[in-house]
């Protein structure tokens, strides 16, 4: 049965219901909208989305006297949108996925549902390919002085490493979550094996305290310049310039990476920051809280007096996250600094797939392989 079908009849039963969820998969998707569906006994129920720029919370209308709720909304084409429904019923309030999509995400923080706007595909790239050699994942050890406390790596090596050939770097804030929640050792190996990317090493560090040392905490920096990369070096056979390292970093990792680099622009040539949380105080940014104080203050000192923090720097955000503005004012001023930089808006928020999404077009101009070698 059609969703049309089903809101005409004048007085819809639970075979009616069931024969519409046999012959449907939801969230239902049509150019422009989608369709959320839910059934159970309720009060009321509501959708719950991380995204910024869309009606927020909206309620879903009951079908008649059935168990079915349903909400049609507007979704521009190619979107991806994670939910949750809040529901109301006589044991209270909670929040779940829902129970009739089994496309899920996960982050730290547990699992929501996704809704693939129409026209959205994830890309073949971010999928295991049985027809690629995977690369390998080294550990590292380093007794920090920085921080005072031993500190692990792990360190992807592409297939058909070799010790005796030089590779480029790229150093990874959040590396454990960007394996875990965004296919990062998938896409590695099939960029590298697509000959998009030039096999590299890749250092893939966590942090102690997430919140201070990835805002703008000048132990970070040093630790990331003094310590992790004099310990790579030491360890792999490194290409030995600027053009050929790199920082990464999602969300307070794109603080860290463009703190990191803009200390020591002399070590790293290569930036992808990916929905950098990129406060200023002039934009409210010391209302985030406490925990933003001292990415305020870097930001600001940064826009106040810009200075190239890397040669090349990839940029990208999406178009549902409260951070956008930010991201956009950064962007001119590092143009204004002479590095060449690339900025792309997803229809998408703030989450890992989007970092995920993000990978072919970044590592591919940052660190080219042979098939991009004569493109810019």
């Amino acid at each position: 049965m059609k969703y049309e079908d089903l809101l005409a009849l004048e007085s819809p039963q639970p075979a009616d219901v069931d024969a519409f969820l046999a012959a449907n998969d939801v969230p239902l998707v049509r150019p422009g909208r989608v369709i959320y569906v839910y059934r159970g006994a309720a009060t009321a129920v509501r959708l719950r989305q991380w995204i910024h720029g869309l009606p927020a919370d909206p309620a879903l209308d009951r079908l008649g006297d059935t168990d079915l709720w349903y909400l049609e909304c507007e979704l521009p084409d190619g979107s991806r949108v994670e939910y949750k429904f809040e529901i109301e019923d006589e044991n209270g309030t909670r929040w779940t996925t829902d129970p009739l999509n089994p496309e899920l995400a996960e982050d730290p923080f547990g699992a929501n549902s996704v809704c693939h706007g129409y026209g959205y595909r994830r890309p073949s790239w971010s999928l295991p390919d049985a027809g690629g050699r995977p690369g390998t994942l080294d550990r590292l050890t380093i007794a920090s002085r920085s921080f005072g406390e031993k500190r692990r790596t792990q360190v992807y090596l592409p297939a058909r490493f070799r010790r005796t050939r030089r590779y480029p770097l790229l150093i990874v804030h959040d590396g454990s979550d960007f394996l875990r929640f965004a296919a990062f050792n998938a896409v590695l190996d099939n960029l590298i094996h697509r000959m998009e990317v030039a096999p590299m090493i890749v250092a893939l560090t966590d942090p102690g305290n997430r919140n201070v040392e990835y805002a703008a905490d000048d132990r970070h920096a040093t630790y990331i310049a003094d310590e992790l990369f004099p310990a790579l070096a030491a360890r792999f056979n490194l290409e030995d310039h600027p053009d050929a390292r790199g920082l990464m970093g999602a969300s307070f990792g794109a603080v860290a990476s463009l703190h990191a680099s803009w200390r020591r622009p002399e070590l790293f040539g290569r930036l992808m920051l990916l929905s950098g949380s990129f406060a200023f105080s002039d934009i409210g940014g010391h209302h985030r809280g406490p925990v933003f104080d001292p990415v305020v203050r870097f930001v600001n000192a940064f826009r106040h007096a810009p200075a190239r923090p890397a040669q090349r720097v990839y940029m990208s955000c999406g178009i549902y996250e409260s951070l956008i503005y930010e991201n956009r004012s950064i962007l001119p001023l590092l143009r204004d600094t002479g590095a060449r930089v690339r900025y792309d808006e997803a229809r998408d928020g703030h989450n890992w797939e989007n970092w995920r999404d993000r990978q072919q077009k970044a590592l591919s101009w940052l660190f080219r392989g042979p098939l991009w070698m004569t493109y810019e």
